[in-house]
């Protein structure tokens, strides 16, 4: 599979993990900080998509109305 720079996507590779590992270890330094640069920002994209959908289905509701109570109840101090 290929990569399209238009948000996180899980494709099936034809490839194992090991395949991809070997493939990584053998990049010449110019692409390996080039690759690591794009998985950290994959990395970041999926986890914000997560963490969004996790915000629209409403799984984070009940952390969010402890972390309120907790805040009016004066149990939080400035970081």
């Amino acid at each position: 599979g290929y990569y399209r720079d238009d948000g996180p996507q899980f494709v099936e590779l034809a490839m194992s993990l090991q395949e991809l590992e070997s493939a990584v270890s053998r990049l010449p330094a110019k692409e390996l900080n080039d690759f690591a640069r794009w998985f950290e920002e994959y990395l970041s994209a999926a986890w914000d998509a997560r963490i969004e959908d996790d915000i629209k289905s409403g799984r984070l509701d009940d952390a969010g109305r402890r972390a309120d109570d907790d805040f009016n109840a004066g149990r939080c101090k400035p970081l």
